[in-house]
């Protein structure tokens, strides 16, 4: 770590070194962007990550990318970051197939700048996310802060064997029927340590596998098991519903017009008593499950029923 705090050249392009000095910390969102997204970002830094504490905890958002292809995409990057100051930028090509390393590199910076960071949340772009509640149920947690590593639990997900996959994973990568328990990749929190013994062992796991499945392997070589918590949609995009999004963690492909939408309803003063809390996650379960079915009609999607309890 002291390398990569002496000389972040090496590694990041933009990697703001100072972004946790001095600061306790209790939530460190990382959200990984793609270069090109610049819209998306400024829209999340005006509605749910501008939220920098909750009930006094603070609460610090960045922007994880890759390096774009174009030098003109690199230009309003370097100018969007000398205006806000929350964007690392790792040495690698954001693409497909480097997600895994842009992980193992967002790992890095988290553990060398910031490790008075109790918890750290992983998170893609197009999630919605409510922070409110993601503390809210950490500091339900109370003295279990440590061990932490919870999201939408994946079971029994079988590699990609065929050759001719770029997701393609041989035997001799990973021999095992099944992947070990992960939680999936668009958004999980694990606390400090875990982020650390994670970083520890990640040149033991395979580098070809998804960086959701890559933390599930390094989680099983140190002895830690995944926490299910349903209230993560993982890759399910959930219709939206005031006092739905007001329980539920996050939602997957949450458009831009829907993001500002939930914001602006979230914090508007209305609390949701506990009957409309109820009908909104029974509203949010059927019309997502319609919404699903529809896709998979037309043939654009699957449908997975969102299922609360699951």
């Amino acid at each position: 770590m002291e390398s990569v705090r002496s000389h972040p050249s090496k590694y990041y392009v933009l990697s703001q070194p100072e972004a946790c000095n001095g600061k306790s910390i209790f939530l460190l969102s990382l959200i990984f962007s793609s270069p090109g997204n610049g819209k998306r970002r400024e829209l999340i830094r005006k509605t749910w990550g501008s939220v920098t504490s909750v009930q006094g905890y603070p609460i610090l958002t960045l922007f994880a990318l890759g390096m774009p292809a174009l030098v003109t995409t690199q230009e309003e990057i370097d100018t969007e970051s000398q205006k806000n100051n929350d964007i690392i930028e790792g040495i690698f090509l954001d693409s497909s197939e480097n997600q895994t390393l842009k992980f193992i590199l967002m790992t890095q910076w988290a553990v060398a700048f910031c490790p008075n960071a109790l918890f750290i949340l992983k998170a893609d772009e197009e999630m919605f996310i409510n922070l409110p509640g993601l503390v809210d149920y950490l500091l339900s947690l109370k003295e279990h802060l440590e061990g932490i590593y919870v999201g939408r639990v994946i079971h029994q997900d079988i590699p990609n064997r065929d050759p001719h996959s770029q997701e393609f994973v041989s035997l001799s990568e990973y021999p095992e029927q099944y992947y070990p328990d992960y939680c999936s990749g668009e958004a999980f929190i694990m606390s400090q340590d875990v982020v650390k013994m994670v970083y520890v062992v990640l040149n033991q796991a395979p580098i070809r596998v998804s960086a959701d499945v890559l933390v599930g392997i390094c989680a099983k070589l140190v002895g830690l098991i995944p926490i299910h918590n349903s209230r993560f949609s993982g890759k399910r995009h959930i219709v939206y519903n005031r006092c739905c999004y007001k329980f539920i963690f996050t939602s997957s492909e949450a458009t831009d017009a829907e993001t500002s939408l939930a914001w602006r309803e979230m914090n508007n003063g209305k609390e949701c008593s506990l009957f409309e809390t109820y009908y909104g996650l029974i509203s949010c379960k059927l019309l997502t499950y319609l919404d699903n079915f529809r896709h998979f009609h037309v043939g654009t999607g699957q449908g997975n029923a969102l299922l609360f309890g699951e």
